[in-house]
């Protein structure tokens, strides 16, 4: 469908479902190798652009593509479509041919005449474009037999990657909108819609893990004749990409899920606050309200119900406290973001002083789903407590970086082993930082205990909205402390002392420790400022920030011994605390050091052994990366 039709009004939600059996056999070879061309269209051509491949040059490739089949007379017979992400983004930009399920990686507007040639017209793949699982593999042909998406349960990103994002159609013939004209049948009570809900066990993904039908229905129980609905899309921990790939990937399933959400709850209006940061995102939204309020989805009289829900983007400023729901209330109302105190609670005074509930894109993307399939569907995946999928952003020292959605309870080693393939280089994994700057790190002995909500929290960390950064024995866990503080201190609002002062104050203090300036009683200084922030900050940021200084300290304890009492560094990583030195035995004065190094710091002749001067040496590690045949540098 790359020219969409003019969008109708539909009037009643038999008027979907006519809809869908038309639309359905237009992407029916996406799904069924064996289906039947549709218009004479034989090959759909798909490819990857969401922020990653896009700026990998994916949108060259897609124009391209279309050139290339207009020359070759096959215009008509293939069709090109752009999607949403993938999730496997280290190998983007991606292309997926269809009805073959052929699944390119690494992709260059150099390959499109080869692809043309060799798989459109000869029914081959291209095998130097085939995704391999390590250096020698045989190449995999197929996207679902990608080790990457093998042990996957994509239920939130189902569509993301399949369909294009910006064609409501699409959506509609994946099952888009029949959870809101089921609902629809139960406007007048919505009760079975809540219990729905309840019944999935589906649990807040934005990081608190609260149930979501009880914060529907505590909501839904306060009388008032105006309410809002929000969804939290201001995704600020560092690496974390979950929300933003949904929205440019399937931006109706969240719409959708809101749609419903304002139904069960009462609210006739709702915001996205999505960060600026994002303009594919935006711009992807954009075109879903106006899609859907084109067609009676949204706005006045949704499918002839007589019911009305309108929606707005507010584009934050790309504050990360105002993921906090309090702040985030007060950036929509035009204020500075800042967290306020509760009770009273949003849902009970929330945005404009009217009952207000909030959810984050994953929730609400849960929501279609959970309403068409019913509650005991989602419930059958994940554990007793911790129901469903979730989205996990795998980032760091892993060989498969990416989104990775796997049913709650799996291991941790599941996840970086057999999705994320493992350490890269070779190296030994040393420890995961789940929950981003808020959540804690869990060292090697704990990388079989199970994902989820209690589980977690019990071991000091906690799900957070999914971001996973591993990192090797090269990783000082001081020094990735110190990284999480800093970003967290840096974007405190500075409204309570606990976190303005207590942040800093914790923040000086790892900085002398990996300067090698830490003195006795830092350690217990650390964790006295710690327990009391966490008791008396004012919101969630403020509590959580130092999560990842005892969680370390609880694990890691020896590398701030290490650091405040020997002055040494047992992951070599903290310059300060280093001296690098040449082995006379193994240097042949080839001068490759001695031409890197950036500070005259190296001495010696051609063919002879080389000295470093540690008074002129800054301790950038140039010389190690320059000695790579000899490996006679070292650091201590």
């Amino acid at each position: 469908m790359s020219q969409t039709p003019t969008l109708a009004r539909l009037n009643s939600p038999a008027d979907l479902e006519a809809l869908k059996k038309q639309a359905a056999p237009k992407i029916a070879i996406r799904h069924d190798p064996n289906a039947p061309a549709y218009e004479g269209v034989t090959n759909h051509i798909m490819v990857c652009c969401g922020t990653g491949c896009t700026s990998s040059g994916s949108q060259q490739i897609v124009k391209g593509l279309r050139e290339e089949l207009e020359k070759n007379g096959l215009g008509k017979s293939v069709e090109v479509f752009i999607t949403g992400c993938h999730g496997f983004c280290e190998m983007g930009p991606l292309v997926v041919i269809y009805p073959q399920n052929i699944f390119y990686v690494l992709v260059k507007a150099e390959d499109i005449q080869e692809i043309v040639e060799q798989t459109i017209k000869g029914g081959k793949p291209v095998e130097r474009l085939l995704y391999r699982g390590h250096e020698g593999a045989e190449p995999t042909v197929h996207y679902n037999e990608i080790d990457f998406y093998a042990k996957q349960n994509r239920l939130t990103l189902a569509n993301c990657g399949h369909i294009n994002p910006e064609d409501i159609y699409e959506y509609i013939a994946n099952d888009g909108y029949l959870a809101l004209a089921k609902a629809l049948k139960h406007k007048d009570n919505t009760d079975p819609l809540l219990d729905e809900v309840k019944a999935s066990g589906l649990r807040g993904r934005g990081g608190a893990g609260f149930p979501t039908g009880r914060k529907w229905e505590l909501c839904r129980q306060v009388p008032g004749e105006k309410k809002y609905i929000i969804c939290n899309a201001d995704e600020g921990d560092p690496g974390a990409f979950m929300d933003r790939s949904v929205l440019e990937g399937d931006p109706h399933r969240v719409v959708e899920g809101m749609i419903i959400g304002g139904l069960v709850i009462g609210a006739d209006e709702g915001y996205i606050y999505v960060r600026a940061e994002y303009p594919l995102a935006v711009h992807r939204l954009r075109v879903a309200l106006e899609q859907a309020e084109a067609m009676g989805l949204l706005g006045k009289n949704i499918l002839g119900s007589g019911w009305n829900f309108d929606l707005h983007i507010k584009e934050g400023a790309g504050a990360f406290v105002c993921g906090e729901e309090t702040a985030l209330i007060q950036s929509i109302e035009g204020k500075r973001g800042m967290p306020t105190a509760r009770p009273p609670f949003p849902a009970v005074s929330g945005l404009w002083g009217k009952p207000t509930n909030n959810n984050n894109v994953e929730t609400w993307a849960n929501i279609p789903a959970i309403i068409r399939n019913g509650g005991a569907w989602f419930a059958a995946y994940g554990t007793e407590k911790s129901k469903g999928t979730k989205v996990f952003a795998l980032t760091g020292k892993v060989r498969h970086t990416g989104l990775a959605e796997v049913p709650m309870g799996i291991s941790m080693r599941e996840i970086i082993f057999n999705i994320g393939g493992g350490i890269l280089g070779g190296k030994k994994f040393k420890a995961v930082q789940i929950g981003g700057p808020s959540g804690g790190c869990l060292p090697e002995n704990m990388i079989d205990r199970p994902v989820d909500y209690d589980s977690l929290i019990e071991a000091g960390a906690m799900m957070g909205s999914g971001g996973l950064v591993v990192v090797d024995e090269d990783t000082c866990m001081v020094d990735l402390a110190r990284f999480f503080l800093s970003f967290t201190r840096d974007e405190s609002c500075g409204k309570c002392t606990p976190c303005r002062e207590g942040s800093t104050r914790m923040l000086n203090i790892l900085n002398n420790i990996t300067q090698g300036k830490g003195q006795p009683g830092d350690i217990e200084m650390l964790e006295e400022l710690a327990n009391n922030i966490k008791l008396s900050a004012l919101c969630g940021l403020g509590q959580t920030c130092p999560n990842p200084i005892l969680s370390t300290l609880r694990y890691f304890r020896h590398e701030y011994e290490a650091h405040i009492f020997e002055k040494k560094c047992p992951a070599k990583a903290c310059s300060a605390l280093l001296t690098f030195w040449i082995e006379e035995e193994k240097c042949i004065g080839c001068g490759a050091c001695k031409k890197q190094c950036p500070a005259s710091a190296i001495e010696g002749e051609k063919k002879e052994p080389h000295k470093i001067d540690p008074l002129k040496c800054i301790k950038c590690g140039s010389c190690i990366d320059a000695c790579r045949k000899q490996k006679a540098v070292f650091k201590k």
